[in-house]
């Protein structure tokens, strides 16, 4: 009920429960179909293979917990603050992960060096104290890392720790305004690229060579401005982890990543309890999930405007609904009085796409380590859907390389069975 819920009100924006006709006849082909996979769990079906990642992620959160550089304070800025109210609820307190590399040296260690060095000269004859700071601390670093490597058989050890920051809810959102701005110009764009790319598909059918070509040109346009746009969006979220950077924050991009894994690792937890996870993307899960699962419907509402509802990414959706929306974001409505006003703000959502017909994960040459981003794809026609960390898509690789490996990515399609695909592959 909850997830049919979320695909009513969020899918197409406007749309409401009370609208929707078919809500109950919807509700109850799911919760059947639920039902019969809980008490029948042992089953001998053919697997379907789905993507689902979060569309935007990074921006998506930026915005969704009203993250900028200047957002980030602490206890002196809210002291002096006016708006420095419980009831106010403009104080948002979010976790994050520092991790950091030192020498593995203890502090009697470095007094023990420090020591050391004191009794000696350098070459021209110069006591240590006689030298310059940034002299003494070159010397110093060199001589602990020596010292680590002698006594303790490495030279970096890495530390972890969950820290906490407060966000401003009522800082001039003037970052989170521009991102927000970029992220709703390249939503248009992509509606752009699908309308003239299925005018392009409609010049084909009518055999028009030059309504095709004009549909064509305005679809690389449309595109390129949409993916111009990503790369702009991506750049908010590293901007603030450059060193030098004006607006350098390294809470807020600790804020963002940690949230993002937290995301991707619940979303994994979730799928392993009715499917299984093939591979983890920073922003998305490949996974592979009964065929008797829940998969596609359609709710109509009383307009007559039908909503397609894709139940294993509405599911996640609902998941992240319930555990990340932020219930503290405020608008400024009246800048004579200070008045803000309160409401709740998520626009982070999963997007799906699948099923695919094959998914080709080739495994490592060590035991005990698995290859990251290398993978191959294919729809269901057999066309390669989508590749990655394979020499065919490298630009620098032999051509013998590239067609080898094209050969032999068809024959992974053929035989029934395992050993029959591996026999087909030789």
């Amino acid at each position: 009920a909850v997830v049919v819920r979320v695909a009513a009100r969020d899918l197409e924006g406007q749309a409401k429960v009370e609208d929707v006709v078919n809500y109950a006849e919807v509700k109850a082909q799911i919760v059947e179909r639920l039902a019969e996979l809980r008490d029948n769990p042992l089953r001998d079906e053919p697997p379907l293979i789905y993507h689902l990642d979060v569309g935007a992620m990074y921006p998506n959160i930026i915005l969704t917990n009203r993250l900028q550089p200047c957002s980030i304070v602490d206890q002196s800025d809210c002291a002096a603050c006016d708006f420095n109210q419980e009831k106010n609820q403009c104080k948002r307190p979010m976790k994050w992960v520092w991790r950091g590399d030192h020498l593995p040296a203890t502090r009697s260690d470095f007094e023990q060096v420090q020591t050391q060095l004191a009794y000696e000269r350098t070459s021209t004859g110069e006591a240590y104290h006689s030298l310059d700071r940034a002299e003494q601390t070159r010397k110093l670093r060199e001589r602990l890392k020596l010292y680590s490597h002698k006594v303790y058989k490495k030279n970096k050890v890495t530390a972890q720790e969950e820290r906490e920051d407060t966000v401003c809810m009522r800082e001039n959102p003037f970052y989170v305004n521009t991102v927000r701005a970029f992220r709703d110009r390249r939503y248009e764009y992509k509606v752009l690229t699908k309308k003239w790319k299925g005018a392009k598909l409609k010049a084909e059918v009518a055999d028009d060579a030059l309504g095709r070509k004009a549909a064509e040109d305005k679809e690389t346009v449309f595109d390129s401005l949409q993916l111009a746009h990503k790369c702009i969006l991506n750049s908010f979220y590293g901007y603030v982890m450059r060193k030098g950077a004006r607006w350098r924050s390294m809470q807020m991009a600790g804020i963002v990543t940690d949230t993002g894994a937290r995301l991707i690792t619940q979303a994994r937890e979730l799928m392993e309890q009715i499917g299984r996870p093939l591979e983890l993307d920073t922003d998305g899960i490949w996974c592979i999930l009964p065929v008797s699962f829940p998969e596609n419907f359609t709710l109509k509402t009383a307009s007559g405007k039908k909503i397609p509802l894709s139940y294993p990414c509405v599911m996640l959706n609902a998941d992240v609904h319930e555990r990340y929306t932020n219930h503290q974001y405020q608008d400024l409505v009246d800048p004579a009085t200070h008045r803000y006003a309160t409401h709740s703000e998520c626009s982070i959502f999963f997007e799906v796409d699948g099923p695919y017909r094959c998914m080709v994960l080739p495994s490592s040459t060590e035991e005990g380590k698995l290859l990251k981003k290398r993978y191959a794809v294919f729809n269901m026609d057999g066309s390669l859907a989508e590749l990655k960390g394979f020499e065919l898509k490298r630009r620098g690789e032999l051509e013998l390389i590239k067609a080898f490996q094209g050969q032999v990515f068809e024959c992974f399609l053929k035989g029934g069975s395992l050993q029959e695909c591996y026999d087909a592959v030789g």
